[in-house]
């Protein structure tokens, strides 16, 4: 009993001190280092797939905070590269929305993010050429008879900010009407009521599927794609649209449950239910669920007295854990769609999207120590 109560007496202690130490200098100094060292070792052109455009979501976001124009030129040679595409074919009748990494995917989620950078590219400098692919594809896939375009739990965050990133572009409420009805499907196959949390996708259900021990299996990347997604929706949506109370309430419901799966080292394992299924910290679910808290505290969502600990104890894994002393960001889970028994994550695990996460985290936690 006594050595629990020193233990939970240090950690406080630790925190506190922690609290005491940060800054918005240290925070931002941080970011600069991880996303130079990332700009500097990775060239912009590569393709616009989800992996890579998810990073730039991060890099806009700070170059919003920064005005750096070198991070802004970035994605602008990125979007260059790839002609302001996601998958390019122009063949509309070959058009698919299952799994694919080729041109005629045009309807993959995974190849629609990229359209949320060229979205704030041209709110920068409007030029009808770099959102003119975007609406060519959502128009026509919201003129399609199907709903069933989310099927995956990533594709939240993917493709529900495009949505309302095009109707503040163009007031068209289709995009809001359609984003809803997509929802809804997703909802359908893999959210649970009980939890307030989403399975990967479909194969994922319990008792279908289950972790290790038997227990309900979330996958922390997939659940912090949504949670992430909620809050970039909730940015852009207006407040007196019909469903807006919807998006609040799963928002804020799923807000409750991640908070409680959070490990006392501020990290979430891959599996969120099951530690041990894959024990472990991660950092690119960590960080998605460290940005929507923070994002939620900064903007009058989630209370700071039940959600900041839980924000800054994410955010001291990132800095001083994750964070690499060449501006590296590791223990990010590789590329993949669950949480894999004995797959080694550490120091050197890095990638594209864990950094985007990084820089979203960071961003808002300077924005609240700005306040």
């Amino acid at each position: 009993m006594r050595v629990n109560f020193i233990i939970c007496f240090l950690l406080l202690y630790s925190s506190a001190l922690f609290s005491q130490r940060l800054n918005k200098e240290d925070v931002m100094s941080k970011l600069n280092l991880v996303n130079n060292y990332w700009q500097e070792n990775n060239k912009p052109t590569v393709w616009s797939f989800w992996d890579i455009a998810a990073y730039h979501t991060g890099n806009m976001e700070l170059y919003k905070l920064t005005q750096n124009e070198t991070y802004r030129a970035y994605s602008e040679a990125w979007a260059e590269h790839n002609a302001w595409k996601g998958a390019k074919s122009a063949n509309k009748t070959e058009w698919k929305y299952s799994y694919g990494e080729k041109d005629d995917y045009v309807l993959f989620g995974d190849w629609q993010i990229c359209f949320q950078t060229y979205i704030d590219l041209y709110n920068l400098d409007p030029q009808p050429h770099k959102v003119a692919r975007a609406k060519e594809v959502m128009e026509y896939q919201m003129g399609t008879s199907n709903s069933d375009y989310w099927w995956w739990a990533d594709g939240l965050y993917m493709v529900m900010p495009v949505m309302t990133k095009l109707y503040k572009l163009t007031g068209n409420e289709q995009y809001l009407d359609k984003m809803y009805v997509y929802l809804q499907y997703a909802d359908s196959i893999m959210y649970d009521e009980q939890e307030s949390l989403y399975y990967r996708d479909a194969k994922y259900v319990y008792p279908k599927h289950k972790s290790e021990n038997g227990k309900k299996d979330f996958w922390a990347r997939g659940d912090g794609w949504v949670f992430a997604g909620l809050a970039k929706v909730l940015q852009d949506l207006p407040t007196d649209h019909r469903h807006y109370d919807y998006y609040v309430q799963r928002y804020q419901d799923m807000a409750e449950t991640v908070a409680t799966s959070q490990q006392k080292e501020g990290y979430w394992t891959r599996s969120m239910l099951d530690p041990q299924h894959a024990p472990g910290p991660e950092a690119s679910g960590t960080a998605f669920f460290t940005y929507g808290f923070l994002w939620g505290i900064n903007n009058g969502f989630l209370a700071e007295k039940d959600y900041l600990r839980t924000a800054q104890s994410g955010w001291k894994f990132l800095s001083e854990t994750a964070l690499q002393a060449d501006g590296r960001v590791g223990y990010v889970q590789p590329i993949g769609e669950k949480a894999i028994p004995g797959q080694v994550v550490d120091s050197h695990s890095t990638a594209s999207f864990g950094v985007g996460a990084f820089l979203l985290a960071g961003s808002e936690m300077y924005r609240y120590l700005d306040k």
